[in-house]
């Protein structure tokens, strides 16, 4: 293995394959999205099956990865941070869009990807104010390699949300 395909490891992801779902498996994922609290009596008056059977179903989407987890949604605003910016970086090489990957741990930015157009990394950011978002974009445009750094302020936010349990792909 070479040095360069060793730098790109750390940002290539495994390959995803949609799960097999059935009619019944999305009915539960949607009720699931819409409050991860309800009970498997309460699902399986949803949809028709006993606790025990749902019960069995969402540990398979859990094992499977369907279901990734069980959170809460949080506002943040109500925790302080009023400013929602997406960051497109563009870098120079992989091993400076690796170096952007550290700031996964900070609990200011909720989402960070690679992506193909003009940029490299799309970061979504939180903070408090103007005074944190602007230290937080001098530590990014300080890290070597980094060629540009385009913010986008949110103004509304009209809809967020993960993804539906509708149709999978054909």
């Amino acid at each position: 293995m070479s040095v360069s395909d060793k730098e790109t490891d750390v940002i290539r992801q495994v390959r995803h394959h949609p799960a097999e779902l059935d009619r019944i498996d999305r009915k539960i994922l949607g009720a699931l999205a819409e409050d991860a609290s309800r009970s498997y009596a309460e699902l399986s008056g949803i949809v028709n099956l006993s606790a025990p059977a749902v019960h069995d179903r969402v540990k398979r989407l859990k094992r499977d990865g369907v279901i990734k987890g069980t959170v809460a949604v949080l506002d943040g605003c109500k925790l302080g941070r009023t400013l929602l910016t997406f960051l497109v970086v563009d870098t120079s090489s992989y091993s400076a869009t690796r170096q952007l990957l550290k700031f996964a741990d900070r609990p200011e930015v909720e989402e960070l990807h690679t992506v193909a157009g003009d940029g490299c990394v799309l970061i979504k950011v939180r903070a408090a104010d103007t005074e944190g978002l602007e230290s937080f974009l001098m530590e990014i445009q300080s890290l070597e390699g980094v060629r540009s750094v385009r913010s986008y302020i949110t103004l509304s936010t009209f809809l967020e949300r993960g993804p539906t349990p509708g149709q999978g792909a054909p």
